[in-house]
């Protein structure tokens, strides 16, 4: 089951990772919301993160957790 987030406007949103190769080579890992469950979704929350939202349009940003 996918990681799920319920905004503040009562929509849900699923949890996604791809993989990239930056320009100059190096390969990072992208997290991004979406409002379907796609093959990319994931079922949990990457160790370090926590879920903000964007306080004008309601969306859920990955944001890295303060230690």
């Amino acid at each position: 089951m996918a990681y799920s987030h319920v905004n503040s406007k009562g929509q849900t949103y699923y949890l996604h990772k791809k993989d990239v190769t930056l320009k100059g080579g190096r390969q990072q890992t992208i997290y991004y919301f979406g409002k379907e469950a796609k093959e990319a979704a994931i079922d949990e929350l990457p160790e370090g993160y926590m879920v903000i939202e964007n306080e004008r349009t309601g969306l859920p940003i990955l944001k890295k957790a303060n230690k």
